[in-house]
């Protein structure tokens, strides 16, 4: 009795052992290969990060006399973006608006593209605050090395301490 503790258990006989079968072979996945319309706009927006301003400037000419439809107003809008006019991204913004609230399958991509824009608007006005401020401190700083230059010169024609001291007494 002892021992019965101790004891191995029986392994089960390999003809009672049970495998799964192998399951029957699927026959494989078809892959329906939509019009991808961003793949595109992507490249024609890397191709506009090369272009002059004078080229950017052509292209949103060229585009404005094409048919209106989301693809050119989101091509416009890339356009917008790395022109440096005044205004621009709020018109870049405006464009990627226009096709983000309607249904056709390039609305993802412009309201991706709105967001971006939105973003660089709250930066360069951002950007334009620090400017300002960094104009006003070197006033400031101008106007103080001006009072210091204007104390200096008082100093300097003041009559010397330590000799005055000494005649008094």
């Amino acid at each position: 009795m002892l021992m019965s503790g101790c004891s191995v258990p029986r392994l089960p006989s390999t003809a009672s052992i049970v495998l799964p079968r192998a399951p029957a072979e699927a026959p494989p996945p078809t892959t329906v290969m939509l019009a991808d319309e961003t793949a595109p706009l992507l490249a024609y927006h890397q191709q506009l990060r090369r272009m002059t301003q004078g080229e950017l400037l052509q292209e949103l000419a060229t585009l404005g006399m094409r048919q209106p439809s989301p693809r050119v107003a989101l091509q416009m809008g890339m356009v917008l973006l790395w022109t440096r006019g005044s205004g621009d991204l709020p018109r870049a913004q405006a464009q990627f608006d226009g096709v983000a609230s309607t249904t056709h399958p390039l609305a993802l991509l412009a309201a991706l593209l709105s967001a971006q824009c939105q973003e660089q608007r709250r930066l360069a006005e951002h950007g334009d605050k620090l400017q300002a401020q960094l104009k006003e401190s070197q006033r400031k700083i101008d106007q103080l090395a001006e009072t210091l230059e204007s104390l200096k010169a008082i100093e300097r024609n003041l009559p010397a301490r330590g000799v005055s001291n000494e005649r008094q007494r």
